[in-house]
């Protein structure tokens, strides 16, 4: 009996931790006080808590707070600037890119690189994202920071709960783990293993996702709303070489029994269409893709070639379309009609605050959005009641095409934010020189 209520007595502790660093990471400065009203504890119950969190080094103390109104003024606590930190990566068809962001959800840190990765074997992939993490990781322990965890987003299905790729088309990757390579990429040198029980490289949490509930993450975390706050309820879309959705409710990602909740790039939109890779017929990637508005708009692969990189083509179609290129608008427009088609569906059967365009959809709205809106506001009854109060919005995700990679970074920053003091240790110290 005595265990099970220790057992429930350090839990208690941990999700407090947790409320404690999360309520200052998102309001400070803030004082002791403000803390204690935003989570719902008196100050007494807030002081042991902050005071662990001054010991981790996870809280500072910045200066005086203004008076409350009892009492003498106490200090104001912000989050570190130093300490652990969440590294994202993101694993594109043409790209590869890796950042780290603080406690405070800054960015420290980012590399990209133009990488042709389709049909390239998982290991060649992994050890060129080894050269950009160990980039990362020795440009951010200059400041004071280590890594927390690493998330990486991939353009494709990723079974729950594990780092296995099942199938990623735009790659050609089938069943690929990429568990082992990830974790021998951050394996600290042979020279420093056995350290003295700091957190160590080789147990960093490691996550693989798909990049559109990434996506989705970063709206979550990072707003994109005209108020700052973004929807709780709404459907990310991201498109690039292929299209992805995430579904939120109610704040929480929809993943589906095996975590693959979100496909609408094969939601068929033209039954009997054309040709799919997943083996499907008239699917909304070969109307909406990257690749589809590039052939429909007159791009040859010539044209489109010098813009190849992250983001180049789509920078490319941008700025044909701002320029009035008339092939390329009316693609774009047939693409929204599509996107409108496959969404129908979806915002029907959900009911969403919002649907929120991210990747490159976010650069090429202008030119995407009426026609998808026109087709939602036919097929949907939701957006077709113009007049309701709290009707379906359709609008651009804030972070955009760097969704993905930051919303990688602040999922595996959340192992921190989870349990900042990690099995009751008092100081959080870094771990070993990572190469």
């Amino acid at each position: 009996m005595t265990a099970a209520r220790g057992d429930t007595q350090h839990g208690i502790r941990r999700r407090n931790l947790s409320r404690v660093l999360r309520a200052v990471a998102a309001e400070g400065p803030v004082s002791r006080a403000g803390v204690a009203a935003r989570i719902g504890l008196t100050r007494a119950g807030v002081a042991p808590l902050v005071d662990e969190l001054l010991r981790a080094g996870l809280l500072v103390e910045t200066g005086r707070a203004a008076p409350s109104g009892r009492g003498r003024p106490g200090s104001e606590l912000a989050v570190s600037d130093r300490g652990p930190a969440g590294l994202g990566a993101e694993i594109g068809v043409d790209h590869l890119a890796v950042c780290a962001v603080d406690l405070r959800g800054r960015v420290r840190a980012r590399v990209a690189a133009d990488a042709a990765n389709r049909r390239s074997e998982p290991g060649a992939v992994l050890a060129h994202l080894s050269e950009l993490l160990a980039e990362v990781t020795a440009g951010i322990a200059v400041e004071g920071l280590w890594p927390a965890g690493l998330a990486v987003a991939v353009p494709g299905l990723v079974a729950r709960g594990s780092a296995t790729v099942v199938h990623a088309p735009n790659l050609g990757w089938r069943e690929a783990d990429l568990g082992p390579g990830l974790a021998a990429a951050l394996a600290p040198a042979p020279a420093a293993r056995g350290g003295s029980g700091s957190p160590g490289a080789a147990a960093l949490p490691l996550m693989v996702e798909n990049e559109a509930n990434l996506g989705a993450l970063a709206e979550l975390r990072l707003g994109g709303a005209a108020d700052g706050s973004p929807p709780q309820d709404f459907v990310h879309v991201s498109a690039e070489i292929g299209i992805g959705a995430a579904i939120v409710v109610d704040g929480q990602l929809l993943r589906g029994a095996r975590g693959f909740a979100g496909e609408l790039g094969h939601v068929p939109v033209y039954p009997g269409g054309r040709p799919c890779g997943c083996g499907g017929r008239g699917c909304l990637e070969q109307y909406a893709g990257e690749e589809a508005v590039l052939r429909a708009g007159g791009l040859t692969e010539r044209a489109a070639a010098g813009s190849s990189g992250p983001g180049g083509r789509i920078a490319l179609l941008a700025h044909r379309a701002a320029d009035g290129d008339a092939g390329v608008i009316r693609a774009l427009h047939e693409a929204g009609t599509a996107l409108g088609i496959a969404l129908a569906g979806t915002v029907n059967l959900l009911d969403p605050q919002a649907v929120v365009l991210g990747g490159a959809l976010a650069r090429l709205a202008p030119w995407v959005l009426p026609s998808l809106e026109r087709e939602l506001a036919l097929r949907t009854a939701v957006a077709a009641d113009a007049a309701r109060p709290g009707r379906l919005s359709v609008v651009v995700s804030g972070p955009a095409a760097d969704g993905p990679l930051l919303g990688a970074a602040h999922a595996a920053l959340g192992a921190v934010l989870d349990d900042p003091v990690r099995s009751g240790a008092t100081t959080l110290s870094p771990p070993v020189d990572i190469r």
